[in-house]
């Protein structure tokens, strides 16, 4: 069974691929106006911008985007669907002032061989979120557009965004950020919520503020799940929190490895892999095992023109990572599979095998 977020809905699907669930997070207007106005107040949005982006407007982060244009009169470039030239040419022409998207639509773009052919105006800061990003291409990204890159974390239920950090202030490159004004973020332990974990420790992160959703339509006994009756709402990622409350997400609980008893985290290997000089694009995903139950496989799609070899791979990972932790087997791939938004599913990975 797996969760998919669109809008406001999260259903799941049986293994057959027919819907198991539904779930419609119910929002309300303070909950959307309170997230679009402090996602603005940390990324500093103001009539002075102008946005492109590709993000489908009723996902969460499209709506919250969008929402924050029309809330303090920015220009909103608005594609109707990803496609590097057209982005590339968009930002040239309009002048882009902040440029928003997930993961992979920054790598496409990395890997594009004409990016430099365009005349990018260095916009002033640009967003990531959906998905964690590997470090080494939010530097690249840095490098090439000239700008700072901003991550953000967000949900559905909460209608946006949770964390991120500000415009003006230091960046940790990583994490997720910080909790929105009048949010609240803590990290509690797996086996009992109420127990908030000392800085460092990995837990659940919980969420809690104005941005929270009223629950679930209709379904009591979710809504019972999701939010503890002290008004913190489970959040389902695994992560931890540093001194200065930043928050680094280790991975969704749902897509941890478990290999010899170890919980091992693909977004941790991702990151791994995507330093390597010959890769575009990574998703690590798992491989049965009848031995350690689980192990993990890496599914690349390579720079252009370059042809990486699985045991270079697996030995530029053996030189990063624990032995439990180094992928067993890497395949290359042309693309991955990916939702509306550009967010690339786990799951579905075992389907390029």
């Amino acid at each position: 069974m797996k969760g998919i977020h669109d809008s406001c809905l999260e259903y799941g699907l049986k293994p057959d691929g027919k819907v198991d669930y539904v779930k419609g997070a119910c929002l309300s207007h303070r909950n959307i106006l309170l997230n679009v106005a402090m996602t603005a107040l940390m990324h500093q949005r103001s009539e002075r911008d102008t946005v492109v982006t590709a993000l489908p407007c009723p996902h969460v982060y499209g709506n919250v985007l969008m929402s924050g244009a029309i809330q303090n009169g920015m220009t909103l470039v608005l594609h109707p669907a990803f496609e590097e030239k057209a982005i590339m040419q968009s930002i040239q022409d309009h002048r882009a002032t902040l440029f928003e998207g997930v993961p992979t639509i920054y790598m496409f773009m990395l890997n594009h061989p004409e990016l430099d052919n365009y005349d990018l105006p260095s916009p002033r800061c640009c967003t990531v979120g959906g998905q964690t990003m590997p470090v080494p291409k939010m530097e690249e990204v840095e490098q090439r557009f000239g700008c700072p890159l901003i991550e953000l974390w967000g949900m559905t239920e909460i209608g946006g965004l949770g964390t991120t950090f500000a415009a003006n202030g230091p960046i940790k490159h990583g994490s997720i950020g910080v909790a929105l004004p009048y949010t609240e973020a803590r990290i509690a332990a797996a086996e009992d919520a109420d127990k908030t974990l000392p800085v460092g420790e990995v837990g659940e992160l919980m969420i809690k503020g104005g941005i929270v959703m009223l629950g679930y339509y209709g379904n009591e006994q979710a809504t019972r799940e999701a939010i503890e009756s002290d008004d913190w709402l489970h959040t389902g990622d695994v992560a931890s929190m540093d001194e200065d409350g930043c928050v680094f997400i280790v991975d969704r609980k749902k897509d941890m490895i478990l290999t010899a008893g170890f919980n091992v985290s693909p977004a941790e290997i991702d990151g791994v892999v995507a330093g390597h000089p010959d890769v575009a694009l990574v998703a690590v995903g798992s491989i049965p095992d009848e031995v350690k139950g689980e192990l993990a496989k890496a599914y690349i799609v390579p720079r252009i023109g370059a042809t990486p070899q699985a045991d270079d791979i697996i030995s530029y990972c053996r030189e990063h990572l624990a032995a439990c932790k180094v992928p067993r087997a890497a395949q290359l791939v042309d693309d991955l599979p990916k939702t509306s938004t550009g967010k690339v599913m786990r799951r579905e990975l075992k389907t390029l095998d």
